[in-house]
Order: structure tokens, then C-alpha cells, then sequence
């Protein structure tokens, strides 16, 4: 079958392929992104293929029944065998059939959602590491592939693994969600053609998470398929929050409660204030969550420009996760299910909406900043991408200001971006100009910079070149610029 999009990551896998030398590969990223499909389809027809996938919560008794059958299958043309005691025995068969491969033919052992296979006490990463150490390191016909969902995990016990493991992977891949691009590409592959806004939109509520977006059906708008997929009976989408959750991190509960509150807080939330609104104590346990949530792409660091590492905070960047916690969090399935599909499209005029996709968008462009860097014709130019605030203290007479995403550039100059979601060309009244005029001062006087700051405007379709557009806007960027690849 086709894989879609994924080019850099094909280049890669290409790269080992041809390599003649034996390979130890880590793939991880978040669940549902397309971890299986692009091993299992790149490497299928590329050589010996043995594909074993771990059993969520199964016994040492059950994975190594599993191991049975794909080892048959695979080297015994479906002949069965007798069920190795242990994971040593079964390592031991594994390498006595890949020793009988000719040379010139690769053998690729695929083993997915590994963190499911090392169950406790079953000694599977001990006999992997003396499986590699010991005889595959030595084949250069051999790609070994290791992948998991839950990320922190991977990185842990297999990229930063401290025992026999150690400095032994070769090619590590972390698998991101598709981009705007690849979730355009995807689209079409399966003969769903939309225009770019709706894709945009698309993308807001789900991200580039193939899964969800396998759900899509032709012949549908956005809003309706939104509708069908999170606010109907059965819907496939209601109880994937948790879900989600729940398969990636151990303690999940306090992860859900990092996001939700960060949710409520799309300014975002420093280290202190997350520590004293969620109780989980500073230290240790925050720290390692957080960086669960960071390492598995649901949140990033952002800093106020020149305040440096003091006035770090922590912002939710997953689109899926904060359409969830915006829409549905605290409503039973039940409620969700008696809404209806046609509540999506009721909801597009109100209040909670118009916040909900300008906070969205907002985090889509600060995903795809290679994309408007391009656009501005800084491609080239190295530059640090961050939100702005400032809250005036009180009785200070001052109002405070947000700027929606600040390009500081090496070539000492400012891209100062209002970013807007919108369904028609924006329109910059008088007493709009005079807002972008005063929030512009008060960042050059509360920053104290002396860099030339442009006033940018992105927006999905561009502005109306009116007078004021003229005298308060330096650079406009569309969404168009978000699809470049």
C-alpha cells in the first residue's frame, strides 16, 4: 500500500536499508500517528519481515504464545512449535533462523509497542540486549526495530537505556503528527477534497493524528463530520481523550490534570503555578511529568522575550486535547451523544467558538512557523518564535497587552504577528489599528528593545488593503503558508 506523506522519514528508513551494516532502530511517538503502518509497509517487501506486537496488559504466557505463532509463520511456514519457556529461548530460536538467511537478503525484526512485550519480571529487554550485543551487532543483513507509543518510556528505558542497551541504538525516529501539508495529502490520497480553511479547521480539532483523520468521509463538511465524529451516538472520537491517556502514561490522571488546567490557561501556566494548582509536588514528580507531557509533543516551553528561563511557562499545543477539554470535559458520553451531530454546526456563531479557534489557530501556526518564516522570506534567518504578555499592575493606570507570537530574528529585527481566524478577508477598522498601536508601544516599552518590530498579520484568507491596513501593517501572511511542506 501507499504511504502518504512521511517523505523525510522515508528518506531515512532508506538510508538504513541500503546501509551495509547491521542497525538498531527506535521509533516512538504518540499513539495513533502511524507508527505501525509506516514500519510495516516501508519493510514488507524489503527482505525477511518478522513483525511481533505486544499484548496491552498480557501475561508473560500470552506474549510469548504471540512470539509462537509469528515465529511460525515466518520461518516455519505456519508449522507449529512448541511455546518457549522464556524470552531467552525465544531470542535464541529468532537468531538460529535469521543465521540461515543469505547474506545479500535483509532481515528485519520488528517488535511493536514494546513497552506492552517488557511486562515485569519478564526479562525481555535483558535478552534483547544479549540477543544484540552478542550476535546481531555482528550481522550487517540485520535491521533490528523497536517501537512504542508511550514515548517517555521509550526514551528511558531504550534511548537513555543505563544497562546493556546503552549507547547501542543506531537510528532513532520520533514520529510526529502529519503537518497541514501531510494532512492535505492524506485527505486526497483517500478522495476527500477540501479547501484549505476546512482542512485548517479539520486540523484544529483533530490535528495530524492519521487515525482520527482516517474518519473522515467524503462528501461531508467539516462541521458535519465534526458533528458525526464527536457529538453523535457512538461516536468514535467521545471517550478517545482518556483513552489516549491512559495508554501512554502510568500515572495518567495527573497528566489529564496538567492539561486540563493548562487548557483553561492558554496564556499558560509557570512551573510554581502549576505546582500549587494541581498539588503535585515540585520536584521531582512535576518535573518528570511535565516532560512525559513535553517529550510526547501535548505541551512546549514558552518564555517572555528577554526575560530568559525565569519566565518559563508551560502552554498545551495538542489540538486534539484541547478540543476535548474545550467541549467536552466534565459531559458524560450520554449528554455528548444527546447533542447531536448538528451541535457542532449551532455552536460556529457563539462566543465559545470564536475562542476556542483563534486560541487554535494559534497554536497550529506556532507548529508550522517554518511555514511563515518562508513566507516572510526568513528561511534562512535563525529565529526564536514565543507568545507575549504583559499583565499592568493594579493601579497602575496601564492596560496589559498580548501579542499572539513574537519572531525575535538573529538580523536584529521583530516580527510582531496578530494572528486571526477567519472566514472572510480580515477587516482593519480604526479602533482595531489603534489597538495594534498601543499593544505595539507597550511591547517596545516593557521589553526594551530598540530592534525594529513589523507589525505582521496572519490571518486564513489575508486583510482588505484599506487605509488603516496601509498604516498599520508591514507584512501579511495567509494561511497558505502553513501548507508548505
Amino acid at each position: 500500500m501507499h504511504i502518504v506523506g512521511r517523505h523525510r522519514e522515508q528518506e531515512r528508513l532508506q538510508r538504513i536499508l541500503q546501509a551495509k551494516r547491521p542497525a538498531f532502530l527506535a521509533v516512538y511517538g504518540r499513539r495513533r500517528i502511524g507508527k505501525t503502518y509506516l514500519i510495516k509497509h516501508f519493510f514488507k517487501d524489503k527482505g525477511l519481515f518478522f513483525h511481533l506486537t505486544g499484548i496491552q496488559d498480557g501475561s508473560l504466557e500470552a506474549q510469548l504464545g504471540q512470539f509462537s505463532v509469528e515465529f511460525s509463520d515466518v520461518f516455519l511456514k505456519g508449522k507449529e512449535r512448541s511455546q518457549p519457556k522464556d524470552w531467552f529461548e525465544a531470542c535464541q530460536l529468532l537468531r538460529k533462523e535469521i543465521e540461515k538467511i543469505p547474506k545479500q537478503t535483509k532481515a528485519i525484526i520488528f517488535f511493536d509497542e514494546l513497552p506492552w512485550i517488557v511486562s515485569p519480571r519478564s526479562q525481555f529487554l535483558q535478552a534483547l540486549e544479549h540477543l544484540w550485543n552478542r550476535y546481531l551487532s555482528e550481522m550487517p543483513n540485520v535491521i533490528l526495530i523497536v517501537c512504542g507509543s508511550s514515548v517517555s518510556w521509550m526514551v528511558d528505558n531504550i534511548i537513555n537505556n543505563k544497562g546493556g542497551l546503552h549507547g547501542r541504538v543506531t537510528e532513532e525516529l520520533r514520529l510526529s503528527p502529519f503537518t497541514l501539508s501531510e494532512t492535505e495529502e492524506f485527505l486526497k490520497e483517500r478522495g476527500i477534497i477540501l479547501d484549505r480553511k476546512q482542512i485548517l479547521e479539520l486540523y484544529m480539532c483533530f490535528g495530524g493524528v492519521a487515525k482520527y483523520l482516517s474518519y473522515v468521509e467524503k462528501g461531508k463538511s467539516v462541521a458535519q463530520m465534526v458533528g458525526e465524529l464527536c457529538f453523535s451516538y457512538n461516536a468514535p472520537l467521545i471517550a478517545e481523550f482518556h483513552k489516549l491517556y491512559r495508554s501512554l502514561f502510568s500515572h495518567h490522571e495527573d497528566h489529564e490534570q496538567i492539561v486540563s488546567l493548562l487548557a483553561q490557561h492558554p496564556s499558560g501556566l509557570t512551573y510554581q503555578e502549576l505546582g500549587k494548582k494541581t498539588g503535585i509536588s515540585a520536584g521531582g514528580t512535576l518535573t518528570h511529568r511535565l516532560e512525559e507531557l513535553k517529550q510526547s509533543g501535548f505541551i512546549m516551553q514558552t518564555f517572555l522575550l528577554g526575560k530568559g528561563e525565569k519566565n518559563v511557562r508551560y502552554i498545551l499545543i495538542d489540538e486534539y486535547s484541547f478540543f476535548y477539554l474545550t467541549w467536552h470535559a466534565g459531559v458524560s458520553a450520554l449528554d455528548l451523544q444527546s447533542r447531536g451531530p448538528d451541535y457542532w454546526i449551532q455552536q460556529r456563531n457563539s462566543q465559545s467558538w470564536k475562542t476556542w479557534t483563534g486560541y487554535a489557530f494559534e497554536c497550529v501556526c506556532l507548529k508550522h512557523i517554518e511555514g511563515i518564516k518562508a513566507a516572510l522570506g526568513l528561511a534562512a534567518v535563525q529565529t526564536t518564535a514565543t507568545r507575549w504578555y504583559y499583565a499592568a499592575p493594579r493601579r497602575s493606570g496601564k492596560n496589559g497587552a498580548a501579542v499572539d507570537l513574537v519572531i525575535d530574528r538573529a538580523d536584529q529585527c521583530i516580527n510582531f504577528c496578530e494572528i486571526k481566524f477567519y472566514s472572510d478577508k480580515f477587516v482593519i477598522t480604526k479602533a482595531y489599528a489603534e489597538k495594534l498601536r498601543q499593544r505595539r508601544e507597550c511591547f517596545i516599552e516593557q521589553t526594551g528593545t530598540q530592534k525594529p518590530t513589523f507589525m505582521t498579520l496572519i490571518t486564513t484568507y489575508g486583510a482588505k488593503h484599506n487605509q488603516q491596513y496601509f498604516a498599520c501593517i508591514d507584512k501579511e501572511v495567509t494561511a497558505d503558508a502553513l501548507f508548505i511542506a
